[in-house]
C-alpha cells in the first residue's frame, strides 16, 4: 500500500524542532531537552524515508508521541497512527495535535473510531417509522438521539453525555458494517461513515485505535476483490503506539466469533428494516422466528464451564460463566447434530425468502449477513485447522434486563505469519513503539510473536530518574502464592504498607477473586477510603480516586495499563503476584501446546516474557512525571527464589530495591 499526499508547507527539521533553542523550547510548555526524544524521532524519520520497519521501546517520559508525530507529518505520505486505547487516541487528536498546530500551523489530521461508535441515520429513520422500543427508558433515549441527530456533525456517540454506557437502544441504531446498505442507502451522502471517509481521504495523518485497524484489515482480507471494503484509506506508513497489545488484538479480529445475540440482532434488524419498507411478509416473519428459536435451542445445548473460570482470568464471574476449550466438537455434533443442522437449515431458508424480495435495497445486505452467519457457524463446528483453537465463553448480560451471552470462538494460535503477510509485507514502513516491548533488553519475544522480521531496533531509556524516584520493595519471608497462607500474609503486608503511604495506592491483582478477598479483609482494617473495581465504571473510579484524599483503589487487568495518575495521589503500587497468563485459558493453553509440539519450552518462551511485559505495565502506573516519587511492592517471592525471577528483575527499569521496611519508611519521610 502506498499513498502520496499533496505538498504542504515545509515543516522544521527534527533538530530545529526538538533541540535546545528550537521550536519546542519556545512553546508554552515546560521545556527540557530530551536526547532520547530526538534520537527516537531521527530513527522514525530514517525508517520512513528508507521504507524500513522499526521497533522502539521508549520509556515513560521520553515524549514518544511528538517523536513519531513530527516525522509522520514530514514524511510526505499518508500515515495511519494506531493506539491501544481510545484514551490515547483522544489525547493525540484533542491535545497533541492542537499543540503542534499552535507551533506549526494548520495540519490535515483525521480521527476515526469503529463503526459501532457512530449513528446510522437510516436505522434511526426506520425505527422512527416503525418503533420497536422496550419501555419508557428506550423511548426517552430515542427522543434524545433523534434531537441530537439534527445538529451533530460527527454522529459520534461520545457527544451523548446522558446516554448510558450499556444502552440497549444504541446497538439498534449504530453503523456496524453488517447492516450497512453501502452506496444503495438513501442516506449514503449524509451518512456519518461516508463523511468520516471523506475526511480521511483529505488527511495526511489518520488516528485510529488497534481495534479499528485490525477490524478493517480483517474486512479487507475477507473481501479482497471489493474495492470499497473497509473504511480506512490506503496509506504508506503505519505507526503503532502501545504496540505490546498487537498480538491479542490481531488474534481476536483474524478469528471468528458467533454469539446468540448475533442471531437475535439479525432477526430484529431484519424485521425493523423490512417493516419500514413495507416489505415484511408472513414467510419472512416465520423464517426469522424459526432462526431465533433454533438458535436459542442450539446455544442452550452448548457445554458450560464446570465452574467459574472468569474469576481466574481477573474478571467478575458467576457460576456457569467463563471460558473453556471446545475440544469435543465431534461428540457434540454426534449427540446434538440435529440442533446444528436445524439451525443451518433455518438460516438457509431465511436466505431464500430474502432472495425472493424484489426492489428492496435492504434484502441484499441482509441476505449476505445471513449467509455469513451460516458460514461462520459451519467453520466453528466443522473446520479442522491446526492453527486455530476453538472455544466457548459464557457471560452474564450487560445492562439491566439483558440476557446472558454465549460465544462460539475460533482464534488463531499463531498470528505471526498472518501479520507478516498482511501488515509487514503490505506496508512499506511499519513502526512499533511502547514503553514495554523488551524482555531483558531485547525484542526477540515480541518480534517472534508478531512476525516482524529484519526490523531496525532502538531502546530509548526513560527520561525519569528511577533510581531516585522509585523504590521497589520485596517483602521478606512471604509464602508462595499457591500456599494457603498467602492471602493472610498479603493482607498483613498491604495493611502495613498503606499505613506508611497513608493510602494513596493502587493494589493490582491477577484475578478478581483474589482482589475481592483482600478488599473485604482490609475494608474493616484500613482507615482510608477503599475503591473496588466493578462498583462503578472504570473512568468514574479513576476520577473518584483522584479527587479523594488518601484513597486506595483495588483493581485487576483493566487497571494495569492505560491509567495515568500524576502527583502524590498515587504514591504506591502494590502487585500481588507475578502476572502469568492463566494456563487453563483456552487460547493460552493452545499457544503453549503449539510451542511444546515444536520442541520449545512454553513457560520460558511464552509465559515468562508475556508476564514480564505485563508487570512492566503495572509498575508503570507509578512514575508518570519527573516530580513523581513512590514505592512499588511485589508480594510474590518467586521473583527472588526462582531462576526465572532474574529475567523479571533484569527487564525492569533501574529501581532501587530493598527488603527492609524501614528503608520504605525512610523513603516516605523525604516525600
Amino acid at each position: 500500500m502506498s499513498s502520496t499526499i499533496q505538498t504542504r508547507p515545509a515543516l522544521p527539521s527534527l533538530y530545529d524542532f526538538f533541540a535546545p533553542g528550537g521550536v519546542l523550547s519556545r512553546s508554552q510548555l515546560p521545556y527540557e531537552f530530551r536526547r532520547g526524544q530526538l534520537e527516537m524521532a531521527q530513527a522514525v524519520e530514517r525508517a520512513l524515508a528508507e521504507n524500513r520497519h522499526l521497533i522502539v521501546e521508549a520509556g515513560t517520559g521520553t515524549g514518544k508521541t511528538l517523536a513519531y508525530l513530527l516525522p509522520a507529518l514530514r514524511s510526505g505520505r499518508r500515515v495511519i497512527i494506531s493506539t491501544g486505547t481510545k484514551n490515547l487516541q483522544e489525547q493525540l487528536f484533542f491535545k497533541d495535535i492542537p499543540f503542534l498546530e499552535s507551533l506549526l500551523g494548520s495540519l490535515r489530521v483525521c480521527y476515526m473510531k469503529g463503526r459501532a461508535n457512530y449513528l446510522c441515520r437510516h436505522k434511526l429513520y426506520a425505527l422512527r417509522n416503525q418503533p420497536i422500543l422496550n419501555g419508557l427508558e428506550e423511548i426517552s433515549q430515542y427522543q434524545t438521539i433523534a434531537e441530537w441527530e439534527k445538529t451533530t456533525e460527527t454522529g459520534d456517540r461520545v457527544e451523548l453525555d446522558d446516554l448510558p454506557e450499556a444502552s440497549q437502544l444504541w446497538s439498534k441504531l449504530d453503523a456496524r458494517s453488517e447492516a450497512c446498505l453501502g452506496q444503495s442507502c438513501p442516506d449514503y451522502e449524509r451518512c456519518f461513515i461516508t463523511e468520516m471517509r471523506r475526511r480521511a481521504a483529505e488527511s495526511d495523518v489518520i488516528i485510529v485505535n488497534h481495534h479499528l485497524f485490525f477490524a478493517d484489515l480483517a474486512v479487507k482480507l475477507q473481501a479482497r476483490s471489493a474495492p470499497d471494503a473497509g473504511i480506512l484509506p490506503e496509506a504508506g506508513i503505519v505507526i503503532f503506539d502501545e504496540a505490546h497489545e498487537l498480538e491479542d488484538v490481531a488474534s481476536s479480529y483474524f478469528g471468528i466469533s458467533l454469539s446468540n445475540v448475533r442471531f437475535e440482532e439479525l432477526a430484529r434488524d431484519l424485521e425493523t428494516m423490512l417493516r419500514a419498507r413495507q416489505a415484511l411478509n408472513s414467510s419472512i416473519i416465520t423464517a426469522a422466528q424459526t432462526v431465533r428459536e433454533r438458535a436459542r435451542l442450539f446455544f442452550a445445548a452448548l457445554p458450560a464451564p464446570r465452574r467459574s473460570e472468569a474469576a481466574r482470568n481477573g474478571e467478575r464471574g458467576q457460576p456457569g460463566e467463563g471460558r473453556m476449550p471446545f475440544l469435543d466438537r465431534e461428540d457434540f455434533l454426534e449427540i446434538r447434530g440435529d440442533l446444528y443442522l436445524g439451525l443451518t437449515d433455518a438460516l438457509h431458508r431465511l436466505e431464500l425468502e430474502l432472495e425472493r424480495l424484489r426492489g428492496v435495497e435492504e434484502s441484499a445486505p441482509l441476505r449476505k449477513r445471513t449467509a455469513d452467519i451460516r458460514e461462520h457457524l459451519r467453520f466453528l463446528l466443522e473446520a479442522d485447522d491446526r492453527n486455530t483453537v476453538f472455544w466457548l465463553e459464557r457471560r452474564g448480560g450487560r445492562g439491566q434486563g439483558s440476557a446472558s451471552v454465549t460465544y462460539l470462538q475460533a482464534t488463531p494460535i499463531d498470528v505471526s505469519e498472518l501479520l507478516n503477510e498482511l501488515l509487514f509485507e503490505n506496508f512499506p514502513s511499519v513502526v512499533l513503539t511502547s514503553a514495554t516491548l523488551t524482555v531483558q533488553g531485547g525484542f526477540a519475544h515480541i518480534c517472534k510473536r508478531l512476525g516482524m522480521r529484519d526490523a531496525r531496533e532502538l531502546v530509548v531509556p526513560s527520561h525519569f530518574r528511577y533510581s531516585e524516584q522509585a523504590l521497589l520493595y520485596l517483602p521478606p519471608d512471604m509464602p508462595d502464592p499457591r500456599d494457603a497462607n498467602f492471602q493472610e500474609e498479603a493482607g498483613s503486608r498491604i495493611r502495613r504498607m498503606l499505613d506508611i503511604t497513608q493510602g494513596r495506592a493502587f493494589c493490582l491483582f491477577t484475578s478478581y477473586q483474589q482482589m475481592r478477598d483482600l478488599y473485604e479483609r482490609l475494608l474493616v482494617e484500613v482507615g482510608y477510603p477503599l475503591l473496588l473495581q466493578g462498583t462503578a465504571p472504570r473512568k468514574a473510579l479513576l476520577e473518584e480516586f483522584r479527587k479523594t484524599p488518601n484513597a486506595v483503589l483495588f483493581g485487576t487487568s483493566s487497571f494495569w495499563q492505560g491509567v495515568d495518575v500524576q502527583g502524590e495521589a498515587l504514591s504506591c503500587v502494590i502487585v500481588d503476584r507475578l502476572p502469568f497468563a492463566v494456563p487453563t485459558d483456552p487460547v493460552v493453553q493452545a499457544r503453549m501446546r503449539a510451542i511444546e509440539e515444536n520442541g520449545g519450552n512454553p513457560f520460558v518462551e511464552y509465559q515468562v516474557p508475556s508476564a514480564v511485559i505485563t508487570l512492566k505495565q503495572g509498575f508503570g502506573r507509578l512514575i508518570r512525571s519527573l516530580e513523581d516519587r513512590g514505592v512499588l511492592m511485589l508480594l510474590d517471592p518467586r521473583i527472588q527464589r526462582q531462576r526465572y525471577g532474574r529475567i523479571f528483575l533484569d527487564s525492569l527499569p533501574p529501581y532501587r530495591i530493598t527488603q527492609d521496611i524501614t528503608t520504605v519508611e525512610s523513603f516516605f519521610t523525604r516525600i
